[in-house]
């Protein structure tokens, strides 16, 4: 039994050795000092949470953008998706069902390979069709498979679409911690850099395909990612895009003066994303032509005034049609005004939305005089197949310019 004295610093009952020790901020006093009445020192911030791991879809080239949003917005660690291969898709539409729509099953397998890698957050997007409710199907049929360890930061979660509520949703799943003030002044270099992203791409497949020394233009673009994939501020993003430009401009091109030129629409995500349309823009470079791509992140989602384009094609259809439907219409009649030779209809097989375009554009093809060629894309989609149809129309769009 141990046995205690009594001095007079120290209380009976008191071991004689006891000392107070500074621990995780707690106030500290040797004995025989006497407590304040009030903290007065400041206490080291503590880590309310471990860094949260997080990866999105494999979209496009917006890759840059979502590390710079996760990284510099979120301040969490970036995932990046592994590229996709047909062993991906394969997985992807193992896990899903039959007849759900191609943007899913390539989606879900991406996020498998992201946790795969480590994920333990994954980003999924709202919208205006089936994709609303992607991110809650695709979560269930994740744990299902056994994927537990993860959160699914989803956006059609929040409904009001008002920043202070996306923040505070952010901050629940994804970093306590996270400062609104330094979020959203990075947000705006998340939006440029996705701005950057899409000009960038524009002017690849309106010269790529003249090109004097094959894959230069190639080349820039990709130096240009590199950049936008390291850059952590804003300077470094309008720097890196000065520096594309300039890149692009020196490069030397043979183009006609009045090129083959076709122009794409079609589903949001099909119609950008080269894994699940097989190329299509660079299939069509690699035949001379000068390209255009309607759908983007910038001209659909930060710079689309839906008002004005639903006046502008009235005459074909009296009221909106849904998602990306009378922005395509739009667009497609804006390329058949500036005389362009043939458009791309693109879709994913299932697409209601994109279904009903089609008449539409029929009609458009038939009153304006212009060629629309529709391709339809799944999980079996073959690029021999898709190389003969491209060939045939670009042979008639061709033949009809000279002739005209």
């Amino acid at each position: 039994m141990r046995s205690f004295q009594s001095t007079p610093e120290q209380g009976v009952g008191e071991p004689r050795a006891k000392e107070q020790t500074e621990e995780r901020g707690r106030i500290v006093m040797k004995s025989g000092s006497p407590r304040p009445l009030f903290f007065t020192g400041k206490r080291p911030r503590r880590d309310r949470h471990s860094r949260r791991k997080v990866s999105f879809f494999h979209f496009r080239s917006y890759e840059p953008a979502f590390k710079y949003f996760t990284e510099q917005v979120l301040d969490a660690d970036f995932v990046p998706t592994p590229t996709p291969t047909r062993a991906t898709i394969k997985r992807g539409e193992e896990m899903s069902a039959d007849y759900v729509c191609t943007p899913f099953k390539h989606i879900i397998g991406d996020y498998a390979a992201a946790l795969d890698q480590g994920a333990d957050v994954l980003v999924q997007v709202t919208g205006f069709c089936r994709l609303n409710y992607y991110g809650e199907l695709q979560e269930m049929i994740l744990r299902e498979a056994g994927y537990d360890g993860f959160q699914m930061l989803n956006f059609s979660y929040v409904p009001s679409g008002k920043i202070r509520d996306y923040i505070a949703y952010c901050k629940k799943i994804v970093n306590p911690n996270l400062s609104v003030a330094h979020g959203i002044k990075n947000l705006l270099g998340a939006y440029r850099m996705v701005e950057h992203i899409d000009a960038v791409r524009d002017r690849y497949l309106a010269n790529a395909g003249f090109e004097v020394e094959h894959g230069s233009f190639a080349r820039v673009r990709k130096q240009f990612l590199s950049d936008m994939n390291a850059a952590t501020t804003n300077a470094q993003i309008e720097e890196g895009f000065r520096r594309a430009m300039d890149a692009f401009d020196a490069l030397p091109i043979e183009k006609p003066v009045d090129p083959v030129r076709v122009g794409i629409v079609g589903e949001y995500y099909t119609a950008q994303d080269p894994t699940s349309c097989l190329n299509v823009e660079q299939k069509l470079l690699d035949m001379g032509v000068e390209l255009s791509n309607a759908m983007s992140i910038s001209a659909f989602n930060l710079h689309y005034n839906a008002r004005a384009a639903q006046a502008r094609v009235a005459e074909y259809c009296a009221y909106d049609m849904g998602p990306t439907s009378t922005f395509n219409i739009d667009a497609a009649k804006r390329y058949a005004e500036a005389g362009y030779d043939g458009i791309i209809h693109i879709k994913s097989a299932g697409c209601t939305p994109e279904i009903d375009v089609m008449p539409v554009l029929q009609r458009l093809s038939r009153e304006e005089h212009v060629p629309v060629l529709f391709l339809t894309f799944d999980t079996q989609t073959s690029d021999a197949g898709l190389d003969t149809r491209l060939e045939a129309f670009y042979d008639m769009i061709a033949m009809r310019k000279v002739r005209s």
